[in-house]
């Protein structure tokens, strides 16, 4: 990552550690970091993301239509170059990992295209992973 582009750190809830650490490390290929029995430290793309155990506040997310998908109102991801974005998508198949929304291709041949998927950690948190052809286009209006 490079040293201009600052790291995100974002913490959320677990209900079992142990599983969180197989679907962060064997499905996402997040390498961990300082840990303990109540949180991990995992490496997701260069950011630091913490899985902390709190059964209680593992709960259902609502959603809002976009794009006729349901999309999680509360999700967070990482935008990846376009290569990057096909291999994890391929890996999470490969996985049999059931995507939440399915790989797609938002705005077709127009500015702001876009490859985007969601998926669902063993708690219910949602991850959306995506992708610009163009990524100047990030913050574009249009």
């Amino acid at each position: 990552m490079s040293s201009n582009i600052p790291r995100f750190h974002i913490a959320f809830p677990v209900h079992d550690l142990d599983k969180a650490r197989e679907f962060y490390v064997n499905v996402l290929g997040c390498n961990t970091g300082r840990e303990s029995d109540k949180w991990i430290d995992f490496n997701l793309y260069g950011h630091q993301i913490v899985a902390h155990l709190s059964p209680r506040d593992c709960s259902p997310v609502g959603t809002n239509i976009v794009d006729e998908d349901n999309i999680p109102c509360r999700h967070f991801g990482v935008i990846l170059i376009w290569k990057k974005w096909e291999m994890l998508q391929d890996r999470i198949k490969k996985l049999n990992h059931k995507f939440l929304v399915e790989p797609k291709i938002r705005f077709k041949s127009k500015p702001g295209e876009q490859g985007t998927f969601f998926i669902n950690d063993p708690s219910g948190n949602a991850l959306e992973f995506k992708s610009f052809k163009n990524d100047s286009m990030v913050f574009k209006k249009f």
